[in-house]
């Protein structure tokens, strides 16, 4: 599951990883190649919650290979499709993938752990990965052949997709039932839960806290390429360099956000996590030269260490509905952050970029505002045993 994510989410991550060069290739500005982030990110937002409230009824599985290949479709055809129009279809239809694929996703990934918070952790891990090595990917593949060489990125939604089937086929197993997740013959799920009750307040404050998360991750995920390239005075390289950084600090953020959880409790690293992103959102505004790259390190850990976090969090605040939960955490949540690019392109094309990515740093002592009294969740007995040994 956790190498099937990886190559999902290098569709994530590879269409901010396309921006540079559709800037540089067919003169985009600011705001044309921020609208490329939201077309990814807008249609991903609206169909999450509704496939999340699908996989509470029904076990849909199949989703997950098809979601692959669909998204993978998506970012194939977009460096070939000649018009603005077709290419924000392009990346609209690689968003739908990543939409479909997250929550199902999501509920498999805790059947298999068993409610673990560090095997959680290595799930949304693989999904980290799979944003770091997309810069890498794109920028191997684009700049030899150009754009119309985009065709070579379905590949990893094929090797996605296999991994998908396999990971299918080991859970599928006659103790599946011990997971607590009960699916009947027709595929229906009946809902039976441990008497645990639904608490939205604390859902709702979480989610918002993610969302100012998710601004500022996708508006430095679709600027900071440009952005290192200006301060340091490089070129493609150096700010293909600033995208693996953010991406790859989230790596090693995911596996220490749940050994961290395991010593001091969820809510108290990511209430801790969001308070120490705004000093590190801030120098990679403000600070020039070559030590911006340090501060895109410190964001990316400050913004990856709660990621695994918050789906386990939603989970077990929304126990009843866990599909939905995941479709929130993993995916409204995050890629809503889409619908702002557009609003930082339109300042930094009247203004400039830095003070396009300025309102970032205020955004992360926002959702730590949102979290400063969230209750920790109470657990069943399996899941706290599953925690114990995760």
């Amino acid at each position: 599951m956790s190498l099937g994510h990886a190559c999902v989410d290098v569709y994530q991550g590879a269409v901010a990883a396309l921006v540079p060069f559709f800037v540089s290739e067919r003169a985009y500005g600011y705001a044309a190649a921020s609208g490329l982030v939201l077309a990814a990110s807008l249609l991903s937002s609206l169909v999450q919650p509704l496939l999340g409230a699908l996989a509470d009824r029904w076990a849909i599985p199949w989703l997950l290979p098809v979601s692959t290949l669909v998204a993978g479709t998506g970012v194939a055809l977009s460096g070939v499709c000649g018009s603005y129009p077709l290419t924000l279809a392009a990346v609209a239809l690689s968003g739908i993938g990543v939409a479909a694929y997250h929550p199902e996703a999501a509920r498999v990934a805790r059947e298999a752990s068993r409610g673990s918070h560090t095997a959680m952790g290595w799930f949304s891990l693989g999904g980290n990965l799979g944003f770091a090595a997309a810069p890498l990917l794109v920028s191997a593949v684009i700049a030899t052949g150009g754009l119309h060489a985009s065709v070579l990125l379905a590949v990893p939604a094929l090797a996605g997709a296999a991994l998908s089937a396999a990971a299918l086929r080991a859970v599928q197993s006659p103790d599946t039932a011990a997971t607590g997740d009960w699916t009947s013959r027709d595929g229906r799920r009946d809902g039976r839960q441990d008497g645990r009750r639904d608490d939205w307040v604390s859902f709702g404050r979480l989610s918002g806290a993610i969302v100012c998360r998710s601004i500022v991750f996708v508006g430095l995920s679709a600027f900071v390429s440009l952005y290192v390239r200006q301060r340091t005075a490089g070129g493609d390289v150096s700010g293909s360099a600033a995208l693996f950084v953010l991406y790859l600090g989230g790596a090693v953020g995911t596996v220490a956000g749940g050994r961290l959880a395991g010593r001091y409790g969820r809510t108290t690293v990511v209430r801790w996590s969001y308070a120490l992103t705004v000093p590190a959102v801030a120098g990679v505004v403000l600070v020039p030269g070559p030590l911006i790259y340090l501060f895109v390190a410190l964001t990316s850990a400050g913004l990856y260490v709660p990621f695994s976090l918050h789906v386990t969090l939603g989970q077990d605040y929304l126990p009843r509905r866990v599909g939905t939960a995941s479709g929130v955490t993993l995916g409204l949540a995050v890629s809503v952050g889409g619908v702002a690019s557009p609003v930082i392109g339109a300042v930094a094309d009247a203004t400039s970029l830095q003070t396009g990515l300025a309102p970032l740093i205020v955004l992360p002592a926002l959702g730590w505002l949102l979290l400063r009294r969230l209750p920790e969740p109470d657990l069943p007995e399996a899941a706290t045993g599953g925690a114990r040994r995760g």
